[in-house]
């Protein structure tokens, strides 16, 4: 098959680690086995978040005293892609795999006009307690907002339109090639008369997963995340797994906007507009996940 597979960022970096290298390196190792797996029977593509990391970028940019200004946050996000990719390509032959991994730094389109922009969402960087997080707003001009129990930085996550690499990724998948792709959700870019420009935002990439694998006619998308499964009255004594469910079955779920919700919409629009399979899982049973014996399995009807 070809298959599209999202890390979410507990691949890389736990809630509450330190985000020294050595600690997402050793997540990457723990992560690798399986997806070498899964690329030695199938086409991979692979696409990775990088909340944390860009945010820490983005945080000692604001703080250099050498700079004029601090960087472009779509400069941060390739930055990112290939320090990660790097990363995910050692894990992946240091796990076996003997065929070729690229990490391809790539550029996605969206609108300059979304109305993400006006209304920043995205979580990125560290948890910080309320006084601290209104302390950097202030310093950086950042927008913060409650995140569970800590606050963080929020960004502007525009929906993707385009994926500008997207024909080199088929070609290298073609020739056995398995490809990083839109680490990150991808640099946000906008069209310009002058070209491409970058933006300041954040990508979702659970949503340029699902428009890479439609475009690139991926057989299954899956999302690994650090949950088994898509729970009804999740945290709740009530919590249920769902395992079999319909597109109109999640469509009824009120799911939280920056985690589950995202990943429950991507798999639905990836089962509706291409009748494929979508899959939402734990990492540790990825290639459970990716056979349909566990996860939640998700079809259009």
């Amino acid at each position: 098959m070809r298959l599209v597979v999202a890390l979410g960022g507990n691949a890389l970096l736990r809630r509450g680690e330190k985000p020294d290298a050595a600690i997402q390196q050793e997540h990457v190792a723990e992560a690798s086995p399986a997806l070498a797996r899964i690329a030695r029977d199938h086409q991979l593509v692979l696409v990775h978040g990088n909340g944390p990391q860009v945010g820490m970028l983005a945080l000692e940019s604001a703080a250099d005293t050498t700079l004029t200004r601090p960087y472009p946050f779509s400069d941060l996000v390739a930055e990112t892609q290939g320090v990660i990719g790097y990363w995910l390509q050692q894990g992946l032959a240091n796990a076996g795999l003997a065929t070729p991994v690229v990490t391809l730094v790539t550029q996605t389109l969206v609108e300059a006009d979304d109305p993400a922009f006006d209304d920043p969402t995205k979580f990125v960087g560290s948890v910080y307690d309320e006084s601290r997080a209104r302390e950097l707003a202030v310093a950086g001009g950042w927008t913060v907002k409650q995140d569970g129990a800590g606050w963080r930085r929020v960004v502007a996550s525009p929906r993707p339109s385009g994926i500008v690499e997207i024909e080199i990724a088929r070609s290298l998948l073609e020739h056995g090639t398995t490809v990083v792709l839109g680490g990150g959700g991808g640099v946000p870019v906008v069209r310009t008369p002058r070209g491409l420009v970058g933006v300041e935002a954040v990508v979702d990439k659970d949503y340029v997963a699902a428009l890479v694998a439609e475009t690139l006619g991926a057989d299954l998308l899956v999302m690994l995340t650090d949950v088994s499964a898509v729970q009804t009255g999740y945290g709740t004594p009530q919590a249920r797994e769902l395992h079999r469910v319909s597109v109109a079955d999640l469509d009824a779920l009120d799911l939280p906007a920056g985690s589950m919700g995202p990943k429950v919409e991507a798999a639905c629009a990836f089962a509706t507009r291409t009748g494929g399979r979508a899959a939402i899982g734990s990492l540790p049973e990825a290639a459970a996940v990716v056979a349909g014996t566990a996860g939640t399995q998700v079809r259009a009807d």
